[in-house]
């Protein structure tokens, strides 16, 4: 039981003991049946009860977002934080409070508040239109449940102060509040900002986040995200020098923007459902796609190769374990089913697509994207696919990170879009501007 030195009197409560390897490492973790049916979970690494205050977050059960993975909420990224905190540390717990889904409403009444915020209330008016409680959480059995386990005082993993109040009333010493902050999704910006102006949480993806970008910011490069009804709201976002290059003439791109501009790009990829790259991006970076230099979601990761060149060994494929989402390739009837079904083999999904001018019609892609569910689309390159959706009138905002650098001849970010005229190119708006230490971030709606 590495690791694993928590005191708890068994007589206390209905309870059951056993050692938990996760993802994180191993957990000694505690099962109290606190009222009958009602099973709280309590995940704990080191000596609990040394009297020293405890690295400790208190969860309330989300099943949509721990289990299912839902964007709307940032209850499942906090979790795995809280996780990953705690085992990093060497000491602390994390309490799962079951009973609490919805802020105490229950499932059922929560998937109702749902129906009441897509019909445009925020997350507090949809519970008093159902005329229920907006947070009927109780924090006495957690109170109790730390307290069998040694815990009589606490630096809390939260942004929520009432949850600290809960604690310190039920006799728990909070020493101090950690924020976990999470970098904001388009799906639950809304959500959080409401959480911090209606309910007094903490800045959720604020200016204390670990790293120097600042979520929220990203949400609002992207813009007012209003897709049509036959294609995701599309952002193209690239980084590329002073002098327009987004590579040099031999290809080498790294690194373009500095470390700032970087983890904004994660940021901006945390908040969208999906991000697209073509063939050419996979097999010259061997990119991962993922979320790894914010607290946020991975999106889903597609990839346009209409011949399906992309290696079984790519890093596309890889990840899974770090929170990946899922890898889906948009082909067409140039590939062959043998490499269809060895993409199939390796974990990632095959549309077939009809065949346009320069690989995958991209009408029909974007179509298929849509119908799937997504909803805003990130899209990273390569210079073809950026041309031909600027080409086709597909895109709806652009970001772009400028670095302070020249390099001549290179790799240019937009190609030949055939116009003769300045006049006639396409016209920029609503300019948005963030700057980082070395880079300065533009963002434009696109006509």
């Amino acid at each position: 039981m590495t690791g694993c030195q928590t005191v708890f009197d068994p007589r206390a409560f209905d309870s059951v003991r056993v050692v938990l390897p996760t993802q994180f490492g191993e957990f000694d973790v505690t099962a109290v049946e606190v009222r009958p049916g009602l099973v709280y979970l309590a995940l704990a690494r080191g000596d609990l009860s040394d009297g020293a205050p405890v690295l400790t977050r208190v969860h309330s059960e989300c099943l949509t977002g721990d289990a299912l993975t839902s964007l709307r909420c940032d209850c499942g990224i906090q979790l795995r934080m809280a996780l990953r905190r705690v085992a990093a540390e060497g000491r602390g717990v994390v309490l799962y409070a079951t009973g609490h889904e919805g802020r105490g409403i229950g499932l059922l009444n929560k998937l109702r508040a749902y129906v009441e915020q897509d019909e445009g209330a925020d997350t507090v008016d949809a519970n008093l239109r159902l005329g229920l409680p907006v947070d009927d959480r109780s924090y006495t059995e957690a109170a109790h449940v730390l307290r069998e386990l040694g815990v009589l005082s606490v630096r809390l993993l939260t942004n929520n102060p009432d949850k600290a109040h809960g604690l310190e009333a039920a006799g728990i010493a909070v020493e101090r509040m950690e924020p976990l902050r999470t970098a904001a999704h388009v799906r639950n910006v809304g959500y959080l900002r409401t959480k911090e102006q209606r309910l007094g949480h903490g800045d959720t993806a604020g200016e204390e986040l670990p790293g120097p970008v600042i979520p929220p910011e990203a949400v609002d490069l992207i813009g007012n995200v209003d897709p049509p009804l036959d294609r995701p709201y599309v952002v193209l976002k690239y980084a590329q020098t002073l002098d327009g290059r987004i590579a040099t003439g031999g290809g080498d791109s790294k690194w373009i923007s500095g470390e700032e501009e970087r983890a904004l790009s994660h940021a901006l990829r945390a908040a969208c459902d999906a991000i697209m790259v073509g063939i050419g991006t996979v097999l010259r970076d061997d990119c991962r796609l993922n979320v790894r230099l914010v607290p946020g979601a991975s999106p889903l990761r597609v990839v346009l190769d209409s011949t399906l060149r992309t290696p079984s060994d790519a890093l596309l494929f890889t990840g899974l374990d770090d929170g990946a989402a899922s890898t889906l390739i948009l082909t067409t009837e140039r590939s062959t089913e043998a490499d269809r079904s060895r993409v199939r083999d390796l974990g990632a999904g095959i549309r077939v697509l009809p065949e346009g001018p320069g690989g995958v019609d991209l009408k029909a892609g974007l179509q298929q994207l849509r119908a799937e569910g997504v909803r805003s689309l990130l899209v990273e390159g390569g210079a073809q696919v950026i041309t031909s959706l600027l080409g086709a009138g597909l895109v709806d905002r652009i970001v772009v990170g400028t670095a302070p650098r020249i390099i001549g001849a290179g790799t240019e970010a937009v190609g030949d879009l055939g116009v003769l005229r300045v006049t006639d190119g396409i016209v920029l708006r609503n300019r948005s501007v963030h700057l980082t230490a070395d880079d300065v971030v533009t963002a434009w709606d696109v006509g």
